[in-house]
Formats: structure tokens, sequence, C-alpha cells
């Protein structure tokens, strides 16, 4: 929110980060327990300028009472929720409780806690801790207006083969060589917009955006790596990101755009010589050094043309 007074401007939000809460729901039949973890973060516009120009703080919403809301609403969601639900839920509860508020930025972090397997079953209350984060973002405004946004974070994807780079610019500071025969691997960071413009125009069918979470991961992770038996060659890590983006466009007609962060984690081949012994290891697509720095950095956003995003 912005405002002027005596030749300022003010822009000003205020809210509580890292409001860490985890929740249970025990199924009455079967005994089966489900587990989240979210880290919460809420930042909220309002009309509480007075606090700012006056020693008047009564519009402001403590934001240790925004910290105690997310508990609250936490323990009255007596249904399974999705975190993307739970984001909306928390957003249109400040803007309709607070007369003062009129935007809530809510973004979550969900943990990717997942169900155990003794022998093949699925234990009923046992979890362990995956490698990759859920991500939402939602704007929601006064008006039932909304933005939503849904994204993983830390997606370690490799392929030992089936991917080459060649015919890239080449001058006096280039010693790369070309080459169709290398390691592809990257952490993916993607974020997908949703189509929905409204609170109201949101999927009503229960953890309809868990499942759209899961779907779209496999069809990122498909699109990547390939069939089982073949892969799929990469000429660069630009045209396999495309082709990521536009294959979740083309699956999933609610989602208007995507955002993918793919940084070219590299593994060198490893040559070992002397000059008495000029082949005591050679690389045979064999032995490489892991490396993480420097790294390449490629990034790009794939929408649909008609995307207002």
């Amino acid at each position: 929110m912005a405002a002027a007074k005596d030749e300022l401007r003010l822009e000003q939000r205020h809210g509580k980060a890292r409001v860490r809460v985890a929740r249970v729901w025990r199924e009455a039949h079967g005994g089966s327990h489900h587990f989240v973890e979210w880290n919460v973060s809420i930042s909220l516009l309002s009309h509480c300028l007075s606090s700012y120009h006056r020693d008047d703080n009564s519009d402001i919403v403590a934001t240790d009472t925004i910290k105690n809301t997310v508990y609250v609403k936490a323990k009255e969601c007596g249904d399974r929720l999705s975190v993307e639900e739970f984001s909306i839920l928390i957003g249109n509860h400040f803007c309709s409780f607070y007369p003062q508020v009129f935007t809530a930025f809510v973004y979550i972090i969900e943990k990717p806690w997942e169900r155990v397997c003794i022998d093949g079953k699925p234990h009923l209350h046992g979890f362990k801790l995956g490698s990759e984060n859920h991500t939402v973002e939602a704007t929601v405004q006064k008006s039932g207006a909304l933005k939503l946004s849904s994204g993983i974070a830390g997606l370690a994807l490799l392929k030992t083969t089936q991917s080459g780079f060649e015919r890239f610019v080449r001058d006096k500071y280039t010693i790369l060589p070309e080459t169709r025969e290398r390691m592809l691997a990257t952490e993916v960071n993607a974020s997908w917009r949703y189509s929905y413009e409204s609170v109201a125009n949101i999927p009503t069918k229960g953890l309809y955006f868990s499942e759209k979470f899961m779907d779209v991961k496999k069809v990122l992770m498909d699109t990547f790596i390939g069939p089982p038996e073949t892969g799929v060659y990469s000429p660069s890590v630009q045209r396999t990101l495309y082709l990521m983006g536009s294959a979740v466009l083309r699956r999933f007609a609610d989602v208007s755009s995507i955002h993918l962060k793919m940084p070219n984690i590299h593994f060198l081949p490893v040559n070992l010589s002397t000059k008495e012994n000029p082949s005591m290891v050679k690389f045979k697509d064999d032995v490489y050094l892991p490396t993480d720095e420097p790294h390449g950095t490629i990034e790009a956003t794939v929408s649909r043309i008609t995307s207002k995003m």
C-alpha cells in the first residue's frame, strides 16, 4: 500500500514470517494417519497509515495475532485439505475478518513427508522426509480476487547419457569442447500459475491441488528423463526446459504459465596423467568429479499466448 504525506511517499505492509505448523488427521475408520508440515509466511496490505503518521496503532493487526491465527485455522480444518486450499483459506480470513485489510499475501512451504512402506504395505502412522519441497503462493483480495501459484523446489534430476551440447558460440575465451555424450544433472525449481481468478472459482474436489502437484511433478520428470528403455536426447538444458514447460501446459488446462529454473550441475570427466605416463587414467564415460560451483544458470517462463500472467 502506498500513500503520500508531507511530500513523502510511504509503501508499507506487515505480517508474520516462518510460522511453522504441523497437522495430523486421523481417520475414524482404518486407523490411518495423515501428516503435513507447513512453514507459513503472511503479509498484509491494510489501512493502518495512522501508525506511521501518528501515534495510533488502532488499525494494526498484531503480528503475534497473525501467528496465532495460523494455528487456530489449522485446528479448525477438520477435514484434510491441500496446502493451496489452506493458503486461500488463510488469505480469505484476513481480508474478510478485518475491515482494514484489503490484500493478503500467503506463502507456504510444505515439507515432503512421505508415508513409509514396510514389506510393501503402507504404514498407518510412519513417515519419512523426502527431498523436494512443495511451495504455494496465494494473493487474496477483499473482493475475492485471487492469484494462485504452486511450485516445487529442489527436485534433483540426473541422467548419465542421452545429453550433449554442440554448435554454441566459440571465440577466444571458449575452451569447452563440443560433445554428444555427457551427463546431465540439475535441481529443478518450478512455479506454475493457475488460471483461477476468484476464490469462488477454485475446484471443490477434495485435495484437488495435492493431486495436481503430483501430476505436474511426474510430467516434469518424465519429460526430462524420457522413456525407461531409451530415454530422450537433450541437445541443451534450454531445449529440455522448454519441453518440460510446454508439456505441463499441454497436459493441464488450468495452468496458465510455468517458470522453470534449472542450474546445470556439473559432473566433470576425470583424466589423470603425468609426463611419464600420459594415459595413467583415461576417461571412458565412467569416472566424474561432481561439482556445483560454479554452475550454469538457465531459467525461463513458458506461458500461453492468451495468458495474462
